[in-house]
């Protein structure tokens, strides 16, 4: 896009037909106190292109990026290996936009890419349909809340105490705007899942029952049995992946009951990129296709047999009443699905079975591996990547003075739950198949040196 800068007489003119006299006049409505009205302290006025480029690499250089220490987070953001041909064809100049090219008559390509996308979300997770994205899991979660508050016309959702806490915070923000009630309880350091809880939550007000699925401690919750309780009050099972890698081996949401599955796809394509931007999944039962938010694409033929692609539904307030819209979602995270689908047609059925495997075994021996130190309990009986553990002291302290030695040791229940002293110890360990055999051992550790005392 090509940038081109104002004249002194283009801004004269604009100013003139609005009627205001200056460029301040146009921010009369903030504070004065809350104007800048010097330059920023400690900010040199200028310095040349050099000089800045020599700064930001210091700033940089004293960040302990993924690739450079063994690396054990997770908690929703993971670190898979991604092929560099995901970044050479999307960078492409027919995908590489800063707009969604959604018009048909310029964009087949992208359109057809979006129906190819939605076909593999909804395999992923079991359901009829899916649309071409949402912005990231946490309020791809939220649309779903919504939109079962919409079917069922009710307005009382259980979420589960293994939902991230970041889901749920994003969900209470919202819900602070509609009058949706959450139910919603602090998880335990247990091998049980909460089931029991969310179950005995369900009433005839239910709109939805909320379960992640594998769940924030790694656990894997029974859908199967939520799903009936949920669907024995009217209510909706809402599942919640934020780790799309976990269904090649677990059966998908939807084949367990599950009427509406959200998540994140980060994991496949995206990359960590220092928090974003992520890549909302959305899948549903079709019957409930006009209750979802964000687009979804179609196949179809033109006037001459042609096989094409079309915007079939978008039930946004820019394209049909806003009284009627279901989402304010302007945009779809188009080149972040585009990079999905891409990794996702590298690996095939059979190449996503197998990451999962690697996934699954890698992590079964760092969790035996770490369980063998005195001190160390692991907390899970089962789960596929992502296990908790608990470490006899404060993790967020022995977690950060590991990573200042040089090892990322995982995600603590501490920061995720602050004030939480009965969660203190918990700390949640990811392992994919970007960690080696010394970077477990390398964890082990460090790990054993602070629970003896013995750490520099």
């Amino acid at each position: 896009m090509r940038y081109l800068p104002l004249t002194p007489d283009d801004r004269t003119a604009m100013l003139a037909k609005i009627g205001a006299d200056n460029i301040d006049a146009l921010f009369a409505d903030v504070p004065e106190g809350a104007r800048l009205s010097g330059p920023i302290d400690g900010l040199p006025a200028h310095a040349s292109e050099m000089a800045v480029e020599r700064h930001m690499r210091s700033l940089a250089a004293q960040n302990l990026s993924a690739a450079d220490a063994p690396f054990f987070l997770g908690a929703g953001a993971y670190r898979h290996h991604i092929p560099a041909t995901v970044d050479h064809i999307i960078q492409r100049g027919e995908f590489l936009t800063a707009y969604t090219p959604y018009q048909p008559e310029i964009a087949q390509g992208t359109l057809q890419v979006l129906f190819e996308f939605q076909t593999q979300v909804a395999r992923l997770f079991g359901t009829d349909i899916a649309n071409a994205s949402m912005y990231d899991g946490s309020t791809a979660c939220w649309e779903a809340i919504a939109m079962a508050g919409r079917i069922t016309r009710r307005d009382h959702a259980v979420l589960s105490s293994g939902l991230h806490p970041h889901y749920v915070s994003v969900a209470r923000t919202m819900a602070k705007y509609t009058g949706d009630t959450l139910d919603i309880a602090t998880p335990e350091l247990m091998a049980k899942t909460d089931d029991d809880r969310v179950i005995a939550g369900i009433t005839d007000a239910t709109s939805c029952v909320v379960v992640q699925y594998p769940d924030l401690l790694g656990r894997i919750p029974d859908l199967s049995r939520i799903a009936d309780a949920a669907h024995e009050k009217g209510a909706l099972l809402v599942a919640v992946v934020t780790e799309p890698v976990a269904l090649g081996l677990l059966e998908s949401p939807g084949a367990l009951g599950a009427d509406i599955v959200v998540g994140e796809g980060q994991s496949l394509g995206v990359g960590l990129q220092f928090g974003g931007p992520y890549l909302g999944l959305f899948g549903a039962r079709e019957k409930y296709a006009r209750q979802m938010p964000g687009r979804l694409c179609g196949e179809t033929v033109d006037a001459d047999g042609k096989r094409g692609f079309v915007l079939t539904l978008s039930t946004r307030e820019q394209h049909i009443r806003r009284e009627k819209a279901t989402s304010n979602i302007c945009t779809n995270s188009g080149l972040c699905a585009l990079a999905f689908s891409i990794h996702m047609t590298l690996l095939g059925g059979v190449g996503l079975d197998r990451m999962a495997r690697i996934n699954h075994a890698r992590a079964a021996k760092a969790a035996a591996r770490l369980a063998q130190i005195p001190g160390v309990s692991l907390v899970n009986d089962a789960f596929f990547n992502e296990f908790t553990i608990r470490i006899g002291c404060d993790a967020r302290e022995a977690a950060l003075r590991m990573a200042k030695n040089g090892v990322l040791a995982g995600v603590t229940m501490g920061r995720l739950f602050p004030g939480q002293d009965a969660l203190s110890d918990g700390l949640i360990v990811a392992v994919t198949e970007t960690v080696s055999d010394e970077d477990i051992e390398a964890l082990a550790t460090a790990l054993a040196q602070e629970i003896s005392g013995d750490a520099a």
